[in-house]
């Protein structure tokens, strides 16, 4: 059976991009994201963000270290740049700057940066499906339960993000302003791991 799917890949891919990519925790900064706007709003963003991560994700999985090798760049540059992203975000929300001008957030489509990418499909779970290719080896059924594990981490992330608007009905206007200020901060905690982790890759690196 595992000449056409390795299940232990499967399992071990499935958990290690569910821990990474953390569809519940996602939620609390799509709703800071995108609370406010319509529910049809709010739907579309959910699947055009899934839909980002697992086009990156993809094309990561496919050709993920031809494209770092043809670049040059490493997986800490990829952390740094994504920590920095981040970063940006966390501070828009703490300040409270992203909904200063509501106008002007309804014209920025949040679900590809930075929902879509580097909060879902991030350097974390870049380096992962890259890993988990490169173990793979040319087995086709390690293959596909590495394609079988993203295709179902992402509807898992669709499924949060999809019914995040329950969460909104019981929380209020109110409530969104608090899980905006909540979500700025764990974002920043994530930024600042990343940059530190990318600074500790670079440092290992030599």
């Amino acid at each position: 059976m595992s000449e056409y799917f390795d299940a232990g890949v499967f399992l071990s891919a499935t958990v290690t991009l569910l821990v990474i990519m953390d569809p519940t925790g996602t939620v609390p900064v799509f709703l800071s994201l995108t609370g406010r706007r319509a529910p049809s709003a709010r739907a579309k963003a959910a699947r055009q963000a899934v839909l980002v991560s697992l086009l990156v994700i993809t094309v990561f999985a496919v050709a993920g270290q031809a494209i770092l090798t043809y670049l040059g760049i490493g997986i800490p540059a990829l952390q740094g740049a994504g920590g920095l992203l981040l970063l940006l975000v966390a501070l828009d929300l703490l300040t409270g700057r992203e909904s200063a001008t509501p106008e002007a957030a309804e014209d920025v489509n949040v679900a590809l940066v930075p929902l879509g990418t580097p909060l879902l499909a991030g350097p974390g779970a870049i380096a992962a499906t890259i890993v988990f290719v490169r173990e793979a080896s040319g087995d086709i059924g390690a293959y596909l339960a590495i394609a079988a594990a993203i295709l179902l981490v992402h509807l898992a992330l669709f499924l949060s993000l999809r019914y995040a608007s329950v969460v909104i009905r019981l929380i209020k206007e109110s409530g969104i302003t608090l899980v905006a200020k909540v979500a700025g901060l764990l974002l920043a905690a994530i930024a600042v791991q990343l940059v530190a982790d990318s600074v500790r890759g670079f440092i290992a690196g030599g």
